[in-house]
C-alpha cells in the first residue's frame, strides 16, 4: 500500500479538500499529463516564490528539498527533489504553506515551430528583400520617421549566427543560457537550428537602426525551460546587475512558449515591464526587500521594457500559450496573419490576442549565410517587436503599457474578425488610424509548401 508522504501527512482532510479545489485542473495536474518532451518538466525540480527570503530555511527543514539556484536577492528560487519523493507529491504540500506564494514544476518551453513541426523552405536575398509583410505592415513608410536606432532588441530563443552578413554591426553581447558562456551562437544539428537567426532577421529587416542583442535559451531542438527562460528576461533588462546603468533592452522577444503555465513567468515579466505590483498577490506581490534593485531599476529609468511573445501555432481559439497569456500590462502577445489578411490558419486566435502580423511564408535570414522562408507566430512577433523599436526610438518617454496600447489601437481589423488587429507600422508611429486591409476572398492555412523543405 502507498504510503502518503511524511511532509503531506501533517495537512489536516480539510486542508486537503481545499487543496483538491484549488489544483483541480491546475499546474500540478496539468504536469502529470505532459505529451512530449515540449510539454515535459525538468525532472526533480520546482521553481518558488515566496514571500520571504527568510521563509527558505525553514522550507529546506521540512521537506525534501535542497537548493538548486536564487534570482539575486530576490525570494525566488528553483529546489532540487531529493530521495524519492514525487515533484506532484511536493509541489502539493508546498501549496499549503503560509510562506509560499507559488510552488511550480520547472515546465519545458519550445519554438512554436518546433512543438508543430513546421519545416522551413530555402528563400533568396530577393524574397527577403521583396516580400508582402513590410508593405502589408507599412514599415518602409514608419523607417522615413524611425530606424529604431538607440534601441537594444533582445532575442530570447536558440542562438544567433553572428556571422550571417546582414546583421554585421547590429549584434551586441549576448548571452548562452543553455551552455551558459558568452557564446549564444545557434547549435547545429537539431530541428529547430536557425530559427533565432530568422527572428532576428526580421528585427533588422523591421527596425534596421536597432541593435540585437542575442540570449539562448532553446538548444538546436528548440527546447528550454521555464527558469532559462526567467534567467535569460532579467539579464536581458538589466545586464551589469546594476539598477543605476541604463543598459537594458527597451524591447525583448519571445518566439516561444509553453501550453503549461509557469505563473512565476508572469512575475518575472512585471519586473521586466515595471507593472504595478500588488501587495498579497501571488504573481504581483515584490514587497520583499530583495525586489529593491527592481525598484531602483524602474524608478531611474521611469520606463520599462516592452515583451512582444508569439501566440503559438495551433490554430485554436480555447489553447493558449504560456507566457504569452499572462496579461501582463506591456507584454504584446502576437498571432499571425496570411497575405490575403486573414488569420493565418496555423495562429492561435482569440480574446486574449489583440495584436497580430504577417506570419506566413516570411522570408528571413538563415544560420550559414543564407535565407529560409518559414511560417509561424514566430516570425509575427519579431516583425512587431521591430515596430515597437521603432515607436520607442521615436517616442522614448511611452510606458510599456502605452506603448502595447498605441500598437493595438493603430492596427488594422484582421479581416473576418472583430477583435485582432494587424500592426501597422506607420499608423503606430503617427498615433493614427491605419487604411483597412485589403481582404481577399479566400482563408487560407498560411503555411508555405515546397518540395526543398529541409
Amino acid at each position: 500500500m502507498n504510503q502518503m508522504p511524511q511532509f503531506l501527512r501533517r495537512c489536516s482532510g480539510a486542508a486537503l479538500v481545499s487543496l483538491v479545489a484549488l489544483l483541480g485542473a491546475g499546474s500540478v495536474s496539468a504536469h502529470a499529463q505532459v505529451a512530449s518532451k515540449f510539454d515535459q518538466a525538468v525532472a526533480s525540480e520546482v521553481l518558488v516564490k515566496l514571500r520571504s527570503t527568510a521563509d527558505l530555511q525553514p522550507l529546506l527543514a521540512r521537506f525534501p528539498l535542497t537548493l538548486a539556484s536564487q534570482f539575486g536577492a530576490r525570494p525566488i528560487y528553483r529546489l532540487k527533489v531529493i530521495g524519492a519523493a514525487a515533484v506532484n507529491d511536493v509541489l502539493a504540500g508546498l501549496a499549503l504553506e503560509p510562506g509560499v506564494m507559488l510552488a511550480e514544476a520547472n515546465a519545458s518551453h519550445a519554438s512554436p515551430e518546433a512543438r508543430r513541426n513546421v519545416p522551413w523552405a530555402i528563400g533568396t536575398a530577393t524574397d527577403y528583400v521583396e516580400q508582402w509583410a513590410p508593405q502589408s505592415m507599412r514599415l518602409a513608410q514608419a523607417q522615413t520617421l524611425s530606424n529604431g536606432a538607440g534601441i537594444r532588441v533582445a532575442v530570447l530563443d536558440t542562438g544567433i549566427d553572428a556571422s550571417h552578413p546582414m546583421l554585421a554591426g547590429r549584434l551586441l553581447p549576448g548571452f548562452d543560457f543553455v551552455d551558459f558562456d558568452t557564446d549564444p551562437a545557434e547549435v547545429p544539428g537539431g530541428a529547430s537550428y536557425g530559427h533565432g537567426t530568422h527572428v532576428a532577421g526580421l528585427i533588422a529587416m523591421a527596425a534596421p537602426g536597432a541593435s540585437i542583442v542575442p540570449m539562448r535559451v532553446l538548444d538546436a531542438d528548440g527546447v528550454g525551460n521555464a527558469w532559462v527562460l526567467a534567467e535569460a528576461l532579467l539579464r536581458a533588462v538589466d545586464p551589469d546587475g546594476n539598477p543605476a546603468t541604463d543598459d537594458g533592452a527597451q524591447v525583448i522577444n519571445l518566439s516561444l512558449g509553453s501550453l503549461n503555465r509557469t505563473k512565476l513567468l508572469g512575475t518575472i515579466q512585471l519586473i521586466a515591464t515595471c507593472g504595478d505590483p500588488v501587495l498579497g498577490d501571488p504573481v504581483a506581490d515584490l514587497s520583499d526587500p530583495g525586489y529593491a534593485d527592481d525598484r531602483a531599476r524602474c524608478a531611474a529609468a521611469s520606463t520599462g521594457t516592452v515583451v512582444v511573445v508569439a501566440a503559438g501555432n495551433d490554430g485554436s481559439r480555447s489553447i493558449k500559450q504560456y507566457p504569452a497569456a499572462e496579461s501582463v500590462y506591456g507584454v504584446i502577445p502576437v498571432g499571425a496573419t496570411g497575405s490575403n489578411g486573414f488569420m493565418a490558419g496555423f495562429s492561435n486566435y482569440g480574446s486574449w490576442i489583440d495584436v497580430a502580423a504577417p506570419g506566413g511564408g516570411i522570408t528571413s535570414l538563415a544560420a550559414g549565410g543564407g535565407y529560409a522562408t518559414w511560417s509561424g507566430t514566430s516570425m509575427a512577433a519579431p516583425l512587431v517587436a521591430g515596430t515597437v523599436a521603432l515607436l520607442r526610438a521615436r517616442e522614448p518617454g511611452l510606458t510599456p503599457r502605452a506603448v502595447a496600447e498605441r500598437i493595438r489601437k493603430s492596427g488594422a481589423t484582421v479581416c473576418g474578425r472583430v477583435s485582432q488587429v494587424q500592426v501597422n507600422a506607420m499608423a503606430a508611429l503617427t498615433d493614427r488610424l491605419p487604411a483597412p486591409l485589403n481582404c481577399s476572398l479566400t482563408q487560407t492555412s498560411g503555411f508555405t509548401s515546397s518540395s526543398r523543405l529541409r
